[in-house]
């Protein structure tokens, strides 16, 4: 298997179960974070919830009555109280509709009621501005709108209950709404209450209301209880059930039928059972409130812890995986660097096995694989193969005279002025001891004479120097041979021995010449050859 294939294997053994780790990572990711802002929501509407309904339990009608008594007793003080009560109304509405939702996140209902609820509160202002002209005489009473703009503040707190959707929270907000419609009705039972004994004002649309308030309250203490298994809705439902009350609310039944007529002792009475039994009912609901609240941040500390939890656990497996992958990419570099220098000493072992180590050119062995290779990829038809072979002049005598050494050093010059003189593609070899061979690829024996001439002409130019300072100078003799390259004739050895052949003929003509064939050249070529450029040490004759 290849060292990429294996690379492959490697990695996807060690990143494929950590790429699942990491999707399941992911969907719990989203899981918990789908948690964590359904918990947020939950709180969020749990204190709108607690919020609007205190607006429409206590501050609308808080304002209503405040603005009655100024309508009956218009002084600094009643106009004083009234103000206030405006400006505590507009700054708990204030916060209420900041802490609303997004209008575009809430559906098409909501929308419609928040429209509604905003209009029923446009009527409370044009209302604050005919009591502030005196458009109210005495005895006048806006309870009708103020009763209006409770009713849809309670309508939209039930809706707003409605998207929370943990258990514990949905209960117990269910339990605060029950409480607030049964608050609301007996808040206006009282008002209206009152004026029916007091033969205030008490008009056809005022017994109407009554009876709004009494079906408020009989809605409030059915939700109750449903919810009775609360402790909280346990102590209301006995605090209903106490003789005071029992006998307050036969009173109230009477009263809305009609039958029972006006008493100042029973009014006494009724009135002192009503504003205990308010009282208790607001403790109940700051109770519920102050629960709900509490309630709701622990679900959101508690949804925090889970989310940090969730990502610190996520965050520590993207780096347990980084870890992993960085050192499995480590470790896969590693084998890479091994494997890249392994297949580097191969390829020293292989070159140093068919390359001379003195001079750098092939030796034997692998002059014999290059030169197969370049004559089986030689093409049909007439072209030539020349093989050169020379040696140097009297080299024997530089060993004897100034050692091996020196010998190596004249080797090793001779063989960068062969590859430099001979042509790119053409193969050199060191045939052995002084003697090196060429084999030049489309090249006819005269080519291949020509090119040997060139070489000639520069190893004896050349001036060789000795670490001891001393100078040489050299000539090398040299036998062509060549034939036509046949595709069915792939031996060279022929070649080899013509141009060995060659080279003698070259050696008997006086050496530092060039002989194509065993041919020898005439005397006066020799005579003109041997003619040299000086030096101190010459052995080129």
């Amino acid at each position: 298997m290849k060292f990429k294939n294996i690379r492959r294997v490697v990695l996807a053994a060690v990143l494929l179960p950590f790429v699942f780790m990491i999707a399941e990572g992911v969907v719990l990711i989203r899981s918990s974070l789908t948690q964590y802002r359904a918990l947020e929501n939950d709180h969020l509407f749990a204190d709108v919830l607690a919020r609007g309904g205190s607006i429409a339990a206590n501050e609308i009608l808080a304002e209503l009555v405040a603005a009655r008594t100024y309508i009956n007793n218009p002084n600094e003080m009643t106009k004083a109280a009234m103000m206030e009560r405006r400006s505590i109304l507009d700054s708990e509405r204030a916060r209420f509709n900041a802490s609303l939702p997004p209008v575009e996140t809430l559906d098409l209902g909501l929308q419609s009621q928040l429209a509604n609820l905003r209009l029923a509160y446009s009527r409370i202002v044009a209302t604050r501005s005919a009591v502030d002209r005196g458009y109210y005489g005495k005895g006048g009473n806006p309870v009708h709108i103020y009763g209006q703009a409770g009713l849809k503040q309670l309508g939209l707190v039930e809706s707003l209950s409605s998207r929370i959707h943990d258990p514990v929270l949905l209960r117990k907000s269910s339990e605060l709404m029950s409480i607030l419609l049964t608050y609301y009705g007996e808040r206006l039972i009282g008002n209206l209450g009152q004026r029916y004994f007091d033969r205030a004002d008490f008009s056809a649309m005022s017994h109407e209301q009554l009876v709004q308030g009494e079906t408020m309250l009989g809605n409030g203490m059915d939700r109750l209880r449903f919810h009775s298994s609360s402790p909280v809705v346990r102590e209301i439902l006995a605090y209903r059930s106490q003789p005071d009350e029992v006998w307050a609310d036969t009173f109230t039944k009477a009263m809305v039928s009609g039958a029972l007529r006006p008493d100042k002792a029973i009014r006494d009475k009724w009135i002192g059972i009503q504003n205990k039994r308010l009282d208790f009912l607001q403790q109940k609901i700051a109770s519920v409130t102050d629960d709900i609240h509490v309630t709701g941040q622990k679900l959101s500390m508690r949804s925090h812890i889970h989310m940090t939890v969730v990502l610190a656990l996520s965050a520590g497996l993207v780096l347990l995986v980084a870890l992993i992958v960085a050192l499995a990419v480590r470790g896969i570099r590693l084998v890479a660097r091994v494997t890249e220098e392994r297949e580097l000493l191969i390829n020293e072992l292989r070159n140093a096995a068919q390359t001379d180590l003195l001079t750098g050119l092939y030796n034997r062995r692998g002059f014999e694989a290059a030169a197969l290779a370049l004559l089986m990829q030689a093409e049909y038809g007439s072209r030539w193969i020349s093989v050169v072979l020379f040696d140097l002049d009297h080299f024997k005598k530089i060993n004897d005279i100034y050692g091996h050494d020196a010998g190596d050093i004249v080797l090793k010059r001779v063989a960068g002025i062969a590859r430099e003189s001979f042509r790119s593609f053409d193969l050199l070899v060191r045939h052995g001891g002084e003697e090196f061979m060429a084999l030049l690829p489309d090249s006819t024996p005269e080519d291949a004479a020509t090119v040997a001439e060139r070489v000639r002409l520069a190893i004896e130019a050349a001036d060789i120097a000795l670490p001891s300072g001393e100078r040489l100078r050299m000539t090398a003799s040299f036998g062509c041979a060549g034939r036509a390259n046949a595709v069915s004739n792939r031996n060279f050895d022929d070649l080899v021995k013509r141009a060995d052949l060659a080279l003698y003929a070259a050696k008997a003509s006086g050496r530092n010449c060039v002989v194509a064939g065993p041919i020898v050249p005439s005397a006066a070529s020799q005579e003109e050859r041997r003619k040299t450029a000086g030096g101190t040490h010459d052995f080129r004759k």
